[in-house]
């Protein structure tokens, strides 16, 4: 990155540059650690290293982070090695302006596997310095999942718990034995910060490496005081935290853009594990982090980054907030419908007037009478930003297809969740929900993977993407006599929505959507017309 050599000359373009000593500050760091971070995608260098490298621009810290990769190492040897650790991030705003900030606050980036073992080697320094106060994750909710969708414990961790604490392969095994390191020089109090978009994500770290140091004591390989230090939440805490910030794969029109400006590092870097990535991130403004405040060692003064820090309580409401009602199930309808009416990206969406109707009604009139204001963030704020700013942003290119994966797992959240408060309820009504009901009927439209013009396209990957479809595989446009319970299997699976919604009155309301939508081609759109007017 060619940046730093020309700096008038690139401020002049509009690029903002680092005004701290950066050699200072990877010294600092590299004595006395602070934080270290796993997952070196795009939520990281977007959000939560420009918040730090915000603070080392004002003086108000003086150290860095260091950032590791335990997944695809591709990342680390790409996007980060070749360019000094440098990243461009590209703000882009509702309004059309772009704001370009070099982010150099990344001051050390190791790829996180026991085979390597001057880089494993480094980890453990890093895990035994008394200085360390945290270390935090972006590592998608899956990577803190141990088991298979049998409940059986997956392969690599079942080696990892035989083989012990040396060369695990599973990041929570690395992340464990790693701690371990920590505990052996006396038991240093740590924060293992989660800040993966996940309900309850602290808990998550929590119960894998927890699961780890048992096995791995019934092994023989660790002593009882770990599984100990590990439960100790005086010496080892598992914050709870809610992010939200969208940070799409890098941009066609961004690139350009750079380019014109002389940019050279506008390459797309793909991993051979399917990582999209580049020398610059592409990300909208708005963005939110709020973090519960328990830390054993003390942690960075982030708040001057604009981050939250409040209680487990209020993470909670925060969290459930954005997740069941002001952001995530509109996410979620939008994702749904623009498959079925063949849009590639969201903000396009929001120029039809059904679409932007729909997720009106879902957000205005059907969740915010169960949102419980968190305090920190109000709610009526934040789904104004998300409505009238961030979803009709032109120029954040997220796509409907990439918001669609893994929906089974979503749905039980983005919606169970209002269904169940609507349920229990004393003055509302769950059979007064209409357009809640109406995008899980487009989701069972949806799965079968046939768009409102009749055309095949490929639903987005989801865990349970074979088995649903066979229930819905003989279905045609034009059906008018189904067999009968044909959508039960689905619409009664507690585990997708939280609840059977057969029992609580929505079963037969969704399946009578369900018959409109596939009555022609051209059906889904008329459905819409008709619960929307």
């Amino acid at each position: 990155m060619k940046l730093i050599n020309y700096e008038a000359s690139w401020q002049e373009k509009g690029y903002e540059l680092p005004k701290y000593d950066r050699e200072n500050v990877k010294k600092a760091t590299k004595e006395n650690p602070t934080w270290l971070h796993f997952g070196a995608g795009n939520i990281f260098r977007g959000f939560v290293a420009a918040g730090l490298n915000n603070m080392l621009n004002e003086g108000s810290y003086d150290r860095g982070v260091i950032v590791s990769e335990g997944f695809d190492y591709e990342i680390i040897e790409k996007a980060y090695k070749p360019y000094d650790d440098l990243s461009l991030l590209v703000i882009l705003k509702a309004d059309g302006n772009i704001e370009k900030k070099v982010i150099g606050s990344v001051v050390e980036s190791i790829v996180a596997d026991t085979q390597r073992e001057q880089e494993w080697e480094r980890l453990k320094e890093i895990y035994r310095k008394p200085s360390l106060q945290m270390v935090s994750f972006t590592i998608t909710e899956k990577g803190y999942s141990l088991v298979d969708s049998n409940g059986e414990y997956l392969a690599i961790v079942a080696k990892d718990f035989a083989e012990g604490c040396e060369k695990p392969v599973h990041i929570m095994g690395k992340t464990t034995a790693l701690l371990y390191e920590r505990y052996k020089q006396g038991e240093l109090p740590i924060a293992l910060v989660s800040m993966d978009n996940c309900s309850h994500n602290g808990d998550k770290v929590f119960e894998a490496v927890e699961a780890y140091a048992q096995n791995w004591v019934k092994n023989g390989f660790v002593e009882e005081g770990f599984l100990n230090y590990v439960r100790d939440k005086n010496k080892v805490a598992f914050p709870w935290s809610m992010i939200d910030k969208i940070t799409p794969r890098p941009d066609d029109k961004v690139r350009k853009v750079l380019e014109e400006d002389g940019f050279e590092d506008t390459d797309l870097i793909i991993t051979s594990k399917n990582t999209y990535t580049a020398a610059f991130v592409n990300a909208e403004e708005t963005e939110y982090l709020v973090i519960e405040d328990t830390f054993p060692n003390g942690r960075p003064p982030f708040e001057k980054a604009g981050f939250i820090f409040t209680d487990r309580e209020t993470v909670d409401k925060v969290e459930k907030m954005k997740v069941c009602t002001c952001l995530n199930p509109l996410h979620t309808a939008l994702a749904i419908f623009g498959c079925l009416l063949s849009y590639e990206t969201i903000w396009e969406e929001m120029k039809d007037p059904q679409l932007k109707e729909l997720v009106y009604r879902i957000g205005y009139d059907e969740g915010m009478p169960v949102v419980v204001n968190p305090g920190v963030i109000n709610p009526e704020e934040f789904i104004k930003a998300v409505l009238e700013l961030r979803l009709p942003n032109p120029f954040m290119p997220d796509a409907p297809q990439r918001i669609a994966t893994d929906t089974s797992q979503k749905l039980p959240i983005r919606f169970g969740e209002t269904i169940k408060a609507y349920h229990a309820s004393d003055n509302l009504k769950v059979t007064d929900l209409t357009f809640i009901p109406l995008t899980i009927a487009g989701w069972c439209r949806y799965l079968m993977g046939i768009d409102d013009q009749g055309n095949p396209f490929t639903p987005s990957p989801d865990p349970l993407l074979e088995e649903l479809q066979g229930y819905v595989k003989d279905v045609k446009l034009g059906d008018t006599e189904l067999k009968a319970d044909l959508l039960k299997p689905i619409l009664s699976n507690e585990k997708i929505f939280a609840v059977n919604l057969y029992e609580i009155g929505l079963g037969s309301k969704i399946e009578g959507m369900f018959k409109e939508m596939i009555a022609s081609s051209g059906a889904v759109r008329e459905t819409l017309k008709k619960y929307l007017q």
